[in-house]
């Protein structure tokens, strides 16, 4: 099971595309996984053959984790020995062997619930009816679509959705042990909270599985950093400009729409290599600065969730490569198609405010990075202008910057320093410049 980023921890098997025999290739996909951000189609590292599946689909395997074995050329599933030369065992190697086939199979051995009942249930589906607190017997119950009767993943939205349209309709009790702090709500658990009946006229939506843990990341960043924001007004009229004038010379050169985001990150960029100390990250009392410069950009889902996909190495692309990575991240975000190494990895984050029309935000540090910077609605205003004549009122095209950083590392003279650079370079940006 391969790594999908700093905070993922575990996968859940969706789909096996290949079976026990068959042959596949190398970067041939052999299985679909899901995590909490993304879902990706994991390719065969090898040439060969599948030996083994190690685990079920709807199984949710820990990063790292032998999934399959694929018997490459020369390798044979059974190793015969030649009866001439007895090879010794070592008594080590032995008891290793036999425990890891333990481990492989009670990674997969059936629960027993309370109830009487061998069912097998996956992980997933185990996991799901904890969070919901459904008992084993009203687990029992449901009817499963998978083979054998299995309950499936499907199968546990569909009750659980039967299940909040019908209130009336009460679940058995899970029984669990009375815990010594009940009612302290601890600081590291932003999902502990005192249960309250809703009444009165009121719609009751459950957070999906990637909105918890959207939620549970926005509450540990508030806890783990000191949030401290600046802001600065910028005149990007020389940019608008130069897109307005451009875009279409630039699509019919690139095959690529040139949008404002590109401009951006080509900026901060350029501010971070003059300020390192914006590109790094915590360890203890350790300061990591990241000499690669990775800059996420946060991407509206159609389920109204958020994912920041990663431009890798913005430092060695220019405008044109830009504005390809960037729309390509957000096309395939849009559609569910990101690849699991595309959204880690960040050092710093660009978030788009004005594009929902906001003047300004206070954007929520993205650990374990220590600043996140906030772009927002660009809007024609009187500005002040000073010329060889004296002052005049001009319309100008204006912009809010907006940053927030890390005090434990990032103290209000470098955030705010750092923050006038980035405006500095989108004002002095050359109308002039060549696409």
């Amino acid at each position: 099971m391969p790594k999908m980023g700093e905070s993922i921890i575990e996968a859940t098997i969706l789909k096996w595309t290949k079976k026990v025999g068959e042959p596949v290739a190398q970067d041939e996909t052999i299985l679909e996984i899901a995590t909490d951000k993304v879902d990706s189609e994991i390719p065969s590292p090898v040439t060969g053959v599948l030996s083994e599946i190690l685990f079920p689909e709807d199984s949710v395997v820990a990063v790292g984790k032998v999934v399959a074995i694929i018997l490459t050329e020369g390798e044979s599933a059974v190793a015969i020995t030649s009866p001439a030369v007895e090879v010794p065992i070592s008594t080590e190697v032995t008891s290793q062997v036999i425990a890891k086939e333990i481990e492989v199979v009670s990674d997969q051995i059936a629960i027993q619930p309370t109830s009487g009942n061998t069912r097998f249930y996956s992980p997933l589906v185990k996991s799901m009816a904890k969070e919901e607190r459904i008992s084993e017997v009203e687990l029992d119950k449901i009817q499963g679509s998978g083979a054998n009767g299995r309950v499936t993943k499907q199968d546990m939205l569909t009750y659980i959705e039967q299940r909040q349209s019908h209130p009336n309709v009460t679940a058995e009790p899970v029984l669990q042990p009375k815990p010594l702090n009940e009612g302290i709500l601890s600081p590291t658990s932003p999902s502990n909270f005192v249960n309250t009946q809703a009444s009165g006229n009121v719609e009751i939506i459950e957070m999906d599985r990637m909105r918890r843990l959207i939620a549970d990341h926005m509450v540990m960043s508030k806890q783990t950093s000191p949030h401290v924001t600046s802001f600065v007004e910028s005149d990007v009229t020389n940019l608008v400009i130069w897109r307005e004038k451009n875009k279409k010379r630039f699509l019919e050169k690139y095959g690529e729409n040139i949008t404002f985001t590109p401009l951006f990150i080509h900026a901060i960029v350029r501010a971070i290599k003059e300020f390192p100390m914006i590109n790094a990250s915590l360890d203890g009392n350790r300061i990591i600065v990241k000499k690669d410069i990775h800059i996420g950009m946060a991407a509206a889902l159609p389920s109204g969730n958020l994912i920041v996909p990663v431009v890798r190495n913005a430092d060695l692309l220019n405008l044109a490569g830009l504005a390809k990575s960037v729309n390509d991240l957000a096309n395939r975000a849009r559609q569910n198609k990101l690849k699991p190494e595309e959204i880690k990895e960040g050092t710093f984050t660009l978030t788009n405010v004005g594009t929902f029309g906001n003047l300004m935000g206070t954007p929520i540090i993205n650990q374990p990075q220590v600043a996140i910077m906030a772009t927002g609605v660009i809007k024609k205003k009187p500005a002040v202008l000073e010329t060889e004549y004296g002052d005049v009122i001009a319309i100008r095209h204006m912009m809010f910057l907006s940053m927030s950083y890390d005090h434990r590392i990032v103290d209000g003279g470098l955030g705010g320093a750092f923050l006038k650079r980035v405006s500095d370079l989108l004002e002095s940006f050359d109308p002039g410049t060549d696409v």
